[in-house]
This record gives structure tokens, sequence and C-alpha cells, in this order.
């Protein structure tokens, strides 16, 4: 049956002629046309409709397949066409194009693509445009992806040449109204062109490529489809986001569950608005910068990252920020700071004055170690020893609401404890010079008693109690009773706790109690250091190690608060389960929190769960954990192409050098571990780590050295192995790249270097 733009049926002449026949709507100039519809034609109707045309017009015979031009699957070039055949010729080469379905072209095509069944298409029959010039026009640069520039390519004459590359085209850019580019059209057919390609991109609501003829001076639409080519866009624009993962991933290593992100974007979220507050920022200045504390995080490929441009412009806005962008530098352990031409990007300073922030900041100060301890007192208010299986998911819906108002939502005293701790280190460091970099460390090695060490301290007791023969089931309950929440990646929700498997523990206990019989195990002496002289140093030193100290300790209390979310998020895991709105306890970790209390609370706008779940599942099983440690995205992040800067050379050879964090030469066979989960480490071995986290901590005793290649002065690890006196050294370029299992090293954990004696 023959169609034209005044009686046509979509679902029978196809991509080309459909989009013609639409774009009737919005344009006239089209060249005439009719097609021949898949339910087929005989001659007779063929010379009725070519009846309308002059006998010296010329056609163009093309393809309109159903799938063809569509926008997964454009079978560019793959069916015949046929240009300036005469009125005789249409009916003969019709039957060409139809045929040209069987090609091994076409059956290769949908094999590869997966595209089931091969039938005739339909064909378009077009008078031909005596073009002057001809061409296409990308709605979006195809190669960049920048969907501000139109990317025309032209030609003298019809466009075929273009298809057939046998000459070369003038290509033009058209970013608004600015043109680049010099050929066969003017800046302002450029335009012209530029505008419909956008104007048939608007009706289709998807953007297009065009193709395009001149003849007299008149523009012709001649073809319209999806790009299909469009893909991560590479421009490099001034919409910049930098996303680092070098100090978080302490904590958040591997691929991280949608559940565990939600809690701990909230919680950087509120963290941080309350240490502004404490640092005088006016709550005007804190609602203008609202967007920073929400998108303090992102996650990519299921990792969890900083993002660095939201923590500049946090610190941007606090009163001393020159001071501060280093010190946070410091702290968070990133590798390089903000570029120079990011800066502009940074919000206006707050109008808070240095000795109003002072002043503050030393009344806060005053008050640190109270509201550490009511802080202390708030958490074992709140997290209760509550039998959650008593209650109903509303009632469990509201205790988690209880613990988010009161902790997760007023986390202000560890906050503002870790700042003046990285305000102490960093002014102690500077007052300490440029001296030798271990016996600095020794300095902050006796910070006391922090509850991180003890762990390893248990492990040591309970090894030696089996030594000598005594029951030691006592002190595992006891431990778990107080540890039972710890484990590897402890601060993931998903994370399997020692509570619920508890062999990593007796697995320590083991392998300390066969080194303590063997007599491998070493005290290492402290390196002796001399105080400097003077009331600023000894006060520095006293207030750093103090609220290093309580870092660690409120650390602890954060896994306690994680550890009772946990539980309470695998409480409701087992009611859906029962009630079948997801498949297994296991699958609420792939619900974000407001998905889940939302369904509870009936504020929800999907109660799919299983099929939320399912969509989740797919994506994350396809993530590998392997993803660079900082890289740079523009404009949409999850649409722009990774800027991943070059990357240092990696140190190779047998010398390694890194930050040394606890004095001491150790010489023995690496023991290189990825998962601490059921690892052993035979007496005097070396660990080696790619990151590590307080679940590695009953590792370390274990161990004669500790070599990390990820982590800074101030990380987890660097902090207790100078409190357990175990040599050690952090940060160690290319250390997974060049040691493996049962190399020989020596490590010297005073100047930070690590030998490959014996590979």
């Amino acid at each position: 049956m023959i169609y034209t733009k005044h009686n046509y049926d979509i679902s029978k002449i196809g991509g080309k002629a459909g989009a013609l026949a639409k774009l009737s709507d919005i344009t006239e100039n089209i060249p005439d046309w009719f097609a021949i519809g898949t339910d087929g034609t005989c001659v007779s109707e063929v010379e009725t409709a070519l009846s309308g045309f002059s006998d010296d017009t010329l056609f163009a015979v093309r393809s309109s397949a159903t799938d063809e031009d569509g926008a997964d699957n454009s079978f560019a070039g793959l069916f015949e066409s046929y240009l300036n055949i005469t009125k005789e010729k249409v009916y003969e080469n019709i039957l060409k194009v139809q045929e040209s379905v069987n090609s091994e072209r076409v059956k290769l095509y949908k094999q590869e693509r997966g595209i089931d069944g091969i039938s005739a298409p339909a064909v378009l029959v077009q008078r031909m445009v005596n073009a002057d010039c001809a061409g296409v026009a990308f709605g979006a640069n195809p190669v960049t992806g920048n969907t501000k520039e139109c990317i025309i390519s032209a030609v003298s004459g019809l466009g075929d040449k273009l298809v057939d590359g046998s000459v070369d085209a003038d290509t033009y850019t058209v970013c608004g109204n600015t043109v680049e580019g010099l050929g066969v059209l003017t800046d302002e057919q450029c335009r012209e062109i530029a505008l419909l390609c956008k104007k048939t991109s608007r009706f289709f609501k998807r953007v297009q490529d065009i193709e395009w003829a001149y003849e007299n001076g008149v523009l012709y639409l001649l073809q319209s489809r999806p790009i299909t080519s469009l893909r991560k866009f590479t421009d490099i624009n001034s919409f910049i986001n930098i996303w680092d993962n070098s100090n978080i991933a302490e904590s958040y290593n591997g691929v991280t569950t949608p559940l565990t992100f939600s809690l701990i974007r909230l919680a950087y979220e509120h963290v941080y608005r309350e240490m502004a507050r404490a640092l005088n920022v006016s709550e005007a200045k804190i609602s203008e910068n609202d967007y920073i504390f929400s998108h303090m995080l992102g996650l990519h490929d299921g990792q969890v990252y900083y993002n660095m441009l939201s923590w500049y412009k946090l610190v941007a806005i606090l009163p001393g920020y020159k001071s501060n962008a280093k010190f946070m530098e410091q702290m968070m352990g990133v590798k390089d700071g903000l570029p120079d031409e990011v800066r502009k990007l940074l919000p206006a300073p707050s109008s808070g004055t240095l000795i109003g922030t002072a002043v503050k900041l030393l009344w806060h100060y005053r008050k640190n170690d109270t509201n550490v301890k009511r802080f202390f007192n708030l958490l074992d208010e709140t997290i209760t020893k509550t039998d959650l299986s008593e209650m109903t998911l509303g009632e469990l819906a509201c205790y988690y609401r209880s613990i988010e108002s009161k902790l997760l939502k007023h986390w202000d005293a560890p906050v503002i404890n870790d700042f003046y701790s990285m305000i102490f280190y960093g002014m102690l460091r500077k007052k300490f010079g440029s001296e030798d970099e271990n016996k600095f460390n020794a300095l902050l090695s006796d910070t006391g008693d922090i509850i991180s060490a003890e762990p390893a301290k248990r492990v040591r007791e309970m090894a030696e109690m089996k030594n000598r023969g005594e029951n030691i089931s006592e002190k595992i309950a006891e431990y778990l009773d107080k540890f039972g929440d710890r484990c590897i990646d402890e601060l993931k929700l998903e994370s399997e706790t020692l509570n619920d498997n508890p062999d990593t523990l007796y697995n320590a206990v083991d392998s300390f109690a066969i080194k303590l019989s063997k007599g491998d195990v070493v005290k290492h002496k402290k390196t002796t250091v001399v105080i400097p002289k003077g009331l600023l140093f000894r006060y520095l030193l006293k207030n750093t190690r103090k609220t290093i100290r309580n870092r660690e300790n409120l650390r602890f209390e954060r896994t306690r608060l994680f550890g009772q979310v946990r539980k309470l998020a695998k409480e409701i895991g087992m009611r859906f389960a029962s009630f079948g709105v997801i498949e297994e306890q296991n699958d609420i970790f792939y619900l974000e929190l407001e998905e889940i209390f939302g369904f509870i609370e009936g504020t929800s706008t999907t109660t799919d769960l299983k099929g939320l779940i399912s969509v989740r599942k797919a994506e994350f099983s396809n993530y590998c954990g392997d993803a660079p440690d900082r890289f740079d995205t523009y404009d949409c992040v999850h649409l722009s192409k990774r800027h991943v800067k070059t990357a240092e050379a990696v140190v190779t050879g047998d010398n390694l050098k890194g930050l040394g964090c606890c004095p001491g030469i150790v010489r023995g066979r690496a023991r290189v571990i990825s998962e601490p989960k059921g690892a052993t480490i035979l007496p005097g071995e070396i660990l080696v780590a790619q990151r590590t986290d307080p679940g590695w901590i009953m590792l370390f005793p274990v161990a004669s050295g500790v070599l990390v290649e990820y982590g800074s002065l101030l990380s987890h690890a660097a902090i207790v192995v100078r409190e357990m006196g175990i040599p050690a050294v952090v940060s160690v370029k290319g250390l997974f790249a060049n040691v493996k299992t049962g190399d020989l090293l020596e490590l010297d954990g005073e100047k930070g270097t690590v030998i490959i004696l014996e590979k």
C-alpha cells in the first residue's frame, strides 16, 4: 500500500518515512515523498503515486525498515539506497531495496545486535534535491558529547559523496551564534542548519542527526534520526567535580552498598553543618551554601569518594581558610591539593573574623573534655541493649529516627575534637620543624589509653592463657560483648561482624599463641625522644596526644552506632523477607534508608522493593572494586568521562619509600593480605596490605612489622602500630606492584624505607 504525509501508518512505513511524516508538522521544506508499506504494493499503485511528479523528476529510493534509524540501532548503510532514479526505474529499484534485507551484512548486524527476525523493509521514494551543497548535522557533538555544540559536515553537490567517503567534508562547529570552520557554507547557513537540527531534536524529544541539502538557497530537511553514538562526554569545562578516596578508603574500601552510602552521606551532611556552626559560620552563610553539606561524598562504581570541591568550599567559608586548607589535606591524607584554576570556584569567605572564631574555638576547647564525656553518655543512653525482636516495624522505624535525631544529626563533639586534632597536629608539626620524621612520630606514640589498641592486648592475653592450658571461653564472651560489632570494613552495614562469625578472633588467638610458644614475639624498643623545652611545645604536644586519643576512642563509639543500625536493618530485613516484601534478609542492604523507612511510614514513591533490589544487584554485580583513587568529572557526573591524572611512575626495583610511622628495623618474609578475614600470618612475617581499617587490628600483634600502600600519619593503622610499638611504614608507593608473599624484606620504620632483599 502507498502512504504519504497526509495518509500514513507509522507501524507500516518504518523509521525514515515515519520521521518525515511527523516532521511535516514543523517544516514545509521536506522534498515530496511517498512510501511503500511493509504490507506490500503493486506496480499500478506505484505508477499512480508517480503520476503526481513531472517526467523529468529524479528520485531517491531508500529503505525505511521498522528498526532502522531507531534510538538503539541505526542500520546505517546496510540496506541498499539508489539515487537519481528516473520514473521508469523506480519500481525495479524498490524491489532491489526490499531484497537487500537478505544480504550477509544485514544478517550479521542483526546477529551482533541480538535482533530477531528478518522482514522486508518499507521503502521511501523521495524527490531528489538538485543540491548545491548537502551534508549531515549532529544536534550534539558525537565525539565529546557536548550538547551545546552542533557539528555540521558539508560537501558541494549531493550528500552521497559524504557517505561513501569519496571526498573530504568541510566540518563546522556551531555553539550559540559562534561558528568555527570554513568551506562551502556561510556562517548564516551554518546557524540555519543548527537551528533546524535543534528544532527536530526538540520535536522528537531526543537529540537528532539530520541530513540536509541547499537547493537555490532553500534549506531542505531530507532525514532525521536519533544519534545512536552519543557516549560519555569528554569535554573539560568549568563544571568540575574532583573525586578522591585517599583517606575514606580506610573505612570504606571496595564496593559499598546503597544502605551504607545513604547512611554515611546523611551523617557527613549533618556532622559538618554542626562543625560550621561551631566554628563561627553564620546561619545565613550555612544556608547560602547548603548544597555543600549534602554533597560531601559521592559513589562511583559502588565505591565511596570525597567530593573534594565540596570539602574545599566548606573550608573556604571558615575564617582562616588559607591555613585550614593545609591542615585539612594532612588530616584527610589526600595526595593532591586543589588546582589553582579551580580555586576561583570557591565561595566567598565567611564574614566571621579570625578573632571571633578564635574566641569561639577557645570556648569550645575549654568545654571539649566535657562535651566528649557528654557525648559518650548520650550514646550509652541512646544505644541501649534493646531487644529489637520485640519491636513492631513501626517501633523499629521510630527507634531509628531517635538515633538519627539524637546522634547522627548531633555528632558535634567528635567532629569538633577532630578539628582540634587537625589544628594541634599541624601546629605541633610546624613547631617541631623539619627534623627527623620518626622522632616526631615517636612523640605521638604515647597518647595514653586508646581503646583501639585494647583488642590486640586482649588477643595476647587469651593467647597466653591458651598456652597455659586455661579455658578462654569467658574471655571470648567478654571480648564479643565489647567488640562484637568490630569486623573488617566495620563501618559498612553489610559487613559480617565478629558476633556473626567469630572465626577471625579464634584464628588471631591461635596464631598469636603459636608465635608466643616459639618465642617469636619481640618487644620493640620505642625511639627515645627528648621533648623540646618550652611551655608552648609541651602544651601543643599534650593536646595533640589527647585529641588523637579522643579521636580514636570516638571512632569506636561510631562503630557501636553503626553496629546498632546494622542490627536494626537486619531485623527489618528479616520482617520484610517474612512478608515477601524482599527475597531474603540481606537484600535490605541494597535499599537506601528512606526507601526502607518510607515503606514503613508511607512516604515511599515505589513499593516494589524486590524490583529495586533486582536492578541494584544487577548493577552492583558488575563492580569489581578497582577504580582510580582520584579523578575529575565535568558537568553531569555519570555521563562524564573520568579524567584521571597521569599516575606517578610506579616505584620499581629493590627499594621502596613511604612514611615511617613507628621506628624499628625488621627483616622477614612478606605476607601479602588483600582480605584479612580468615587470613593467617606465620611467625616472623611482615604484614603487607594495600589499605587497612580497624578490623585489621587483630592481625597486627602477630606481625613482626606492618607495611601499608596507602594511609597517612594520622590514619588508623599509623596510630595503632605506634601505640603497640610495631615497626611500620605507610603510604608506600608501588608496594602491591613490587612485593609478593614470600619475598624477604627489610623495613625501617624510622626512615620509612623498604628493601626487597630476595624475591
